[in-house]
């Protein structure tokens, strides 16, 4: 009898990577001339990243810059939960969270998917802020993954612990 395999669904982000993100944003901006001026600025500010600049459209493409970054570094834009600009005083603001785990409603989503659409003998569990997902054929499961690829959710997920 073949043992079960198994993955994870879960939605993760390397905080290192975003790191590295930030900091060649940050670069670029000191060094752009039109960022020259604007007082713009991209930094941590406790578990999110705050963007500020002198002008609604400056700090826009503070914000641009630094999805830019992140694409190049092969890091999913759906991870970031931008506020609109904000005045502060003389400057505008925004403030970036970044969404990570699987909320119980969107794991049951995935889950009735799998139920509804993927191989019969393929089974999800909701664990925490992830989904196992196993089945005795990885067949059964490489389609399952196919299959969840191909959907659009409003958050990014990533396939680990194939075994």
């Amino acid at each position: 009898m073949a043992s079960e395999s198994s993955f994870d669904v879960v939605s993760k982000v390397e905080r290192q990577e975003v790191d590295n993100a930030l900091n060649q944003a940050s670069k670029e901006i000191a060094q752009r001339f039109d960022f020259r001026g604007v007082d713009a600025e991209i930094r941590w500010s406790g578990e999110g990243i705050e963007m500020r600049a002198n002008s609604e459209e400056r700090v826009a493409a503070v914000l641009d810059v630094f999805k830019d970054k992140l694409v190049k570094r092969k890091i999913s834009l759906k991870v970031l939960d931008a506020s609109d600009p904000r005045v502060s005083g003389k400057e505008y603001r925004i403030s970036v969270a970044i969404k990570e785990g699987i909320s119980s409603e969107d794991a049951k989503k995935i889950s009735k998917l799998i139920r509804d659409e993927a191989p019969k003998n393929v089974k999800a569990q909701i664990i925490g802020e992830e989904l196992r997902v196993s089945s005795k054929s990885r067949d059964d499961l490489q389609v399952t993954q196919s299959l969840l690829k191909e959907q659009d959710y409003d958050f990014a997920i990533q396939f680990t612990n194939y075994r």
